[in-house]
C-alpha cells in the first residue's frame, strides 16, 4: 500500500490536458506554447501506435494545409539533447504536417517521466479509437509488466471497464499470425475475441479472410465445440439441434460478456445449463473472481 502511495499518478492538470485531445481548443491554456521546427522533433518509442494509414495521413494533411496545426503537440525535453523533443502526444499530425510542407510546429512542453509518457500516448490513442485491438493490449500490458499497475488502476485511468481491460489483453494471447491479421485489418477485434474461444484459431481466422465469416458465426462454431453431457462425437465437434434465435442471442451475449465460450443448452421444461469455456488457469481464476464480486 506504501508503494501504491508513492507512485504518482495522472494528477488533474495532466488528466485535463489529455482530455482536451478531442477537440480544437488545444491543450491548458496554462502550458506555454511555442513553434519548434520538425526536424527537431522525435517520435515517442513508447507510442503503441505502430501503424499509420497514409490515406487517413494524406486526409489530415489536407486539412493541415487549409488550417494549420490548431492543436499543439505535447512534448518533453530530450536529456543531453539540446534543442530537440520527444512526442508524447501528437505524432500523426507531426507526420502529415511534414506532408503538407510545414517546417515548425506549435508545441506544448511538459515534464514527465516514461511511465507517465506512455500513460500519455496510450491515453489519446484510446480516446480518438486510433489503436487497433493489438496494440491497445500491448500499451496496456508495457504499463502493467513495466509499471507495475493494476487492472483495477488501469481502469480507472483510462475510463474503461475491467472487463474492457480483461478482454483486450487476452488478445495477446492469440498466435503472432492471428494478431498480425488484427493489425493489418483483416480481422475485427471482436473476430480476434471470439477466435479465443475456438479449438483451432488460426484455421479459423483465415475462414473469416477467405470466406467473410462474421462475428456469431464464429461464435457459434466455438459453442458448436463445446462437449455436451456425453462428450464429443469423434473426428469433429458435436453440433447440438438448432437453437432458437433467443437461446442463440443469449450465448452471444453472456460470450461477448466473459470474454469466453458460451453454451446454453434449455429444454421444454423449462431447466437447462450452461456451459463456460476456458483456455488457461488465469481465465478460470478471473471467471471466478468475477462470479464471487456478483
Amino acid at each position: 500500500m506504501a508503494d501504491d502511495a508513492a507512485r504518482p499518478r495522472l494528477g488533474r492538470g495532466l488528466a485535463a490536458l489529455i482530455g482536451d485531445f478531442g477537440n480544437d481548443a488545444g491543450p491548458s491554456t496554462s502550458q506555454a506554447q511555442r513553434k519548434v521546427a520538425v526536424e527537431f522533433l522525435r517520435p515517442n518509442p513508447r507510442n503503441p501506435r505502430r501503424r499509420f494509414n497514409d490515406p487517413e495521413l494524406d486526409e489530415l494533411a489536407a486539412s493541415i494545409k487549409l488550417r494549420g496545426v490548431i492543436q499543439p503537440i505535447v512534448v518533453r525535453a530530450l536529456a543531453n539533447v539540446p534543442d530537440t523533443y520527444e512526442i508524447v502526444a501528437g505524432e500523426r499530425r507531426w507526420r502529415a504536417a511534414q506532408r503538407a510542407g510545414l517546417t515548425e510546429l506549435p508545441v506544448v512542453t511538459v515534464e514527465i517521466d516514461d511511465r507517465t509518457s506512455l500513460e500519455f500516448a496510450i491515453l489519446e490513442n484510446v480516446q480518438r479509437s486510433d489503436l487497433n485491438a493489438i496494440e491497445e493490449a500491448a500499451g496496456y500490458e508495457r504499463l502493467m509488466s513495466e509499471f507495475r499497475y493494476s487492472q483495477s488502476e488501469l481502469a480507472e485511468i483510462l475510463g474503461k471497464s475491467r472487463s474492457h481491460l480483461a478482454n483486450t489483453l487476452r488478445l495477446l494471447q492469440l498466435s503472432p499470425p492471428i494478431q498480425e491479421r488484427v493489425i493489418a485489418g483483416e480481422i475485427t477485434a471482436g473476430h480476434a475475441r471470439a477466435l479465443l474461444a475456438v479449438r483451432d484459431p488460426e484455421t479459423v481466422a483465415r475462414r473469416i479472410v477467405e470466406e467473410g465469416l462474421s462475428v456469431r458465426e464464429v461464435e457459434a462454431l466455438a459453442s458448436a465445440e463445446l462437449p455436451d453431457s456425453e462428450g464429443p462425437r469423434p473426428g469433429r465437434p458435436r453440433r447440438g439441434p438448432e437453437k432458437d434465435a433467443e437461446i442463440r442471442t443469449l450465448e452471444q451475449s453472456l460470450a461477448q460478456a466473459l470474454g469466453l465460450g458460451v453454451a446454453v443448452k434449455a429444454k421444454a421444461t423449462g431447466v437447462g445449463e450452461i456451459r463456460i469455456r476456458y483456455g488457461s488457469a488465469e481465465e478460470l481464476e478471473a471467471l471466478c473472481r468475477r462470479l464471487n464480486a456478483g
